[in-house]
């Protein structure tokens, strides 16, 4: 049985997104459709409209939702119609070496999932029946999907879906950068390039670790106002271009020991890099365009023992991180409710996207 559904659709490359009625099949062995309460609007999906991330049109967007189970396919366990689950947007195969030591965000099998589910055939098709793309193995901004039962995690039915939604993405990419790739230590210096939907979950994520001082760093003075309601203890405002380490510098005490980019810029890469101190560790989160790139004097690696590193999905276990994001939300050290800056109808797509690219929200919410 297919059912019907409105999704938001890139149909072309540097073109706004359309918003079309479509068909959404029933699910095969191993697979699950849930009904979409919500859907975070992120950078990523973004990224796919303009090509930044490679994934063909036409494309069903979507992959940061909570929804509702309304049908299982043969051989799911774990999932019944009417569990409440959040999408995942990593493919775990379960067996290559990095599922198996507990680092599901490398599974070498993700090619597989990139656009259809796992098994490779399109489970969503347009008013005309041709088939469409997903973003990997989700597209989930429609009321409905099917996907992987590997691509969605169970969660506490007492979590509003509108905020559970949030941790499919930004709030995991961001915290789980903190908790999980630096580990950050208490009584540490954080700074943050960027303050936008990832950016403010680093912030938070490095509150809640304990750290001491936490620089905020963006060319936005709203997002920097943002950034002071979700833990940092100071701001600076740049202009693009201007090089602000010696200012990090003299008000991190000589460099921070923990440095996080999170724009997708090799230039701030660069810059968060040459501003933490000996022994620090810069942190690439944003995910840069094919043609960024980024400098630095190995040396300084040597003799400083300074680390680069990328921190892909919080290097996360979905599984495990999204029960404890919500955790800390349901106990209020996470601020979830603050992140929804406005909520959008399906129809409104076409301007939660724009909002995005201006930087009006810190995250917009499509609610079904």
């Amino acid at each position: 049985m297919a059912r019907k559904a409105r999704a938001a659709i890139c149909r072309e490359l540097n073109k706004p997104v359309v918003v079309e009625e479509i068909a959404v099949d029933s699910p095969k062995r191993g697979e699950v459709t849930i009904k979409v309460a919500a859907c975070g609007v992120c950078h990523s999906d973004l990224s796919a409209t303009n090509g930044t991330i490679a994934l063909p049109p036409p494309l069903v967007l979507g992959h940061e939702a909570a929804g509702e189970v309304v049908e299982v396919g043969e051989g799911v366990a774990g999932l019944a119609v009417g569990d409440r689950v959040v999408s995942s947007f990593i493919y775990m195969c379960g067996k290559c070496r990095f599922c198996a030591s507990g680092r599901p965000v490398l599974c070498i099998e993700q090619g597989r999932a990139l656009t259809t589910p796992p098994e490779g055939t399109p489970r969503v098709r347009d008013r005309d029946g041709r088939p469409l793309n997903v973003f990997s193995g989700c597209g989930v901004m429609a009321e409905y999907a099917t996907l992987s039962a590997d691509n969605v995690v169970k969660i506490d039915p007492n979590v509003p879906l509108d905020r559970a939604a949030l941790v499919g993405c930004a709030v995991t990419t961001g915290v789980g950068a903190v908790f999980n790739t630096a580990r950050v230590a208490p009584g540490s210096t954080v700074a943050v390039f960027g303050c936008g939907g990832v950016g403010l979950n680093v912030i938070q994520g490095a509150a809640i670790a304990g750290a001491e001082t936490i620089l905020a760093i963006d060319a936005l003075a709203a997002k920097l106002e943002l950034a002071r309601r979700f833990g940092a203890t100071d701001t600076l405002l740049v202009s693009p271009g201007e090089d602000p380490t010696k200012e990090i510098k003299k008000r991190t005490g000589g460099g921070p020991d923990y440095a996080f980019e999170c724009v997708g810029s090799g230039t701030l890469a660069e810059l968060a890099y040459k501003a933490i101190r000996r022994g620090g560790v810069a942190v690439i989160v944003g995910v840069a365009g094919p043609t960024e790139s980024a400098s630095l004097r190995p040396m300084t690696m040597v003799f400083e023992e300074k680390t680069l590193t990328g921190s892909y999905f919080g290097s996360c276990v979905p599984r495990v991180d999204f029960p404890r994001m919500l955790q800390l939300y349901m106990a209020g050290r996470l601020k979830l409710d603050e992140l929804i800056t406005r909520r959008y109808s399906i129809d409104e797509a076409p301007q939660a996207f724009a909002d995005l690219e201006a930087g009006r929200n810190a995250r917009g919410v499509i609610v079904f």
